[in-house]
């Protein structure tokens, strides 16, 4: 869409020069070793300076020894701590992720439902083992305890064994948190066809309507789940309303973040005054503040917990599911939410 747009208004301009803005999609399974084969294939094949993804944590980290080494500017939706450093100088994550929004989050829900004795699920790879030390660390610093934890491979669809276990543990949620939309709904109608009676939330990953689709609206009634979008605003209202008029469906929670990354890109290359230098493009895309995105005011956060502030900072909410729609419960941003 962020293409399209530039395309329709005659192109990018950069330095004078107008230039048709193409996208190379190339689908890396979300796997290490794919990663890489289509990443090579971008930068040495297709010539491509910039690459908007991977959305693993485990692809991400494959193919950054070449990007970085060819500076390519990466835009990754990589949770893992590794996929920014200082010695990483050409990756940028514009979507935030459960080490900012965690905490404030789960301190709200503490407080709020009196949660003492969380159960989660997760699948067993960087992303997953990521996620949950973050969740256990922000439970425990919230007065509560993620007193259960258990991976699978991501492939799994039957939890039930796995949900009987952690429901004869006493738990009084499920976190959500680090699972894909399908496998998330999975969950979720599992555990109700099981009995669960106890509150279900979701702390990262915005996928409500896909959860939705697949456990269906008795089932969700009463989640509360991570947002990083306000429907009500009038930028987020307009892409919202653009995404679906493209592609005949809801957009993904994620699709705003990289919507504004890709545009925060191309005005980059607008103060740089270039599209191939990228050392020089990095230092512009640096500098935005106060950047007005389709998700409100945006700028780069991160120097203290990665070493560089190559992380998106950006507001997000709790939401409560009602009849299969999201309902803002809760404003945040990294310092709390109210």
């Amino acid at each position: 869409i962020a293409a399209d747009q530039v395309n329709e208004a005659g192109g990018l301009d950069v330095g004078g020069k107008k230039y048709r803005v193409q996208v190379v999609a190339y689908d890396d399974k979300y796997q290490a070793n794919e990663a890489v084969t289509v990443a090579n294939r971008l930068v040495f094949e297709d010539k491509v300076r910039y690459v908007i993804g991977p959305v693993g944590s485990a692809p991400v980290l494959a193919i950054q020894p070449m990007t970085e080494k060819n500076k390519v500017i990466v835009m990754t939706l990589g949770f893992t701590t590794k996929a920014l450093a200082a010695d990483k100088p050409f990756t940028f994550r514009p979507n935030v992720t459960t080490a900012e929004v965690s905490q404030p989050q789960i301190d709200w829900l503490v407080k709020s439902l009196g949660l003492r004795k969380v159960g989660a699920l997760f699948p067993n790879d960087e992303t997953g083992q990521q996620i949950a030390l973050d969740l256990e660390g922000a439970y425990k610093k919230a007065g509560a305890a993620l007193s259960v934890k258990e991976f699978f491979e991501r492939d799994r669809v039957d939890f039930v064994p796995v949900l009987t276990r952690m429901m004869a543990r006493g738990i009084d949620a499920i976190e959500l948190d680090g699972n894909s939309p399908t496998t998330a709904g999975l969950i979720v109608k599992q555990a109700r066809e099981l009995g669960f009676e106890g509150r279900i939330v979701r702390t990262g990953g915005p996928a409500t309507q896909e959860i939705v689709n697949v456990a269906g609206k008795a089932a969700t009634e009463g989640m509360l789940v991570h947002t990083p979008i306000d429907p009500e605003l009038p930028e987020t209202k307009a892409y919202a309303e653009r995404y679906a008029a493209k592609y005949k469906h809801a957009m993904n929670g994620f699709s705003p973040a990289f919507y504004d990354g890709t545009n925060m890109l191309f005005e980059a290359m607008r103060r740089a005054g270039t599209v191939e230098d990228t050392d020089r493009v990095r230092v512009e895309l640096e500098k935005l503040e106060g950047f007005q995105g389709a998700l409100g005011k945006l700028s780069w956060t991160g120097k203290a917990r990665y070493g560089i502030n190559h992380q998106l900072n950006a507001p997000f909410y709790v939401a409560e599911v009602k009849d299969g729609r999201e309902v803002i419960r809760a404003r945040c941003t990294v310092e709390g939410c109210r």
